[in-house]
């Protein structure tokens, strides 16, 4: 059932990533931008969990996890704070 939970997740963190890439092109929004590269972050985070949980159990991935979540949300900062108009 958990497998299932984190290839949904996965699956809606991508979804976002296509929608806010999609608005981006239509817009030129530099924020939309900001954000779609975020979500990325975020659907490579829900990934290596996925990963970590399914495929290696015995691995601790969780610093590449916390790595990849981090610059997720530094990007998506950045963003927001300096691009907001």
């Amino acid at each position: 059932m958990a497998g299932v939970i984190y290839t949904l997740c996965a699956l809606t963190s991508a979804l976002c990533t296509g929608l806010l890439a999609r608005a981006y092109v239509r817009f030129k929004s530099r924020l939309l931008l900001w954000s779609a590269v975020s979500f990325l972050g975020l659907t490579l985070n829900n990934i290596a969990l996925w990963i970590d949980k399914i495929i290696l159990p015995a691995a601790d991935l969780s610093p590449v996890r916390n790595a990849i979540a981090l610059g997720a949300m530094l990007v998506l900062i950045y963003g927001l704070v300096w691009e907001s108009e």
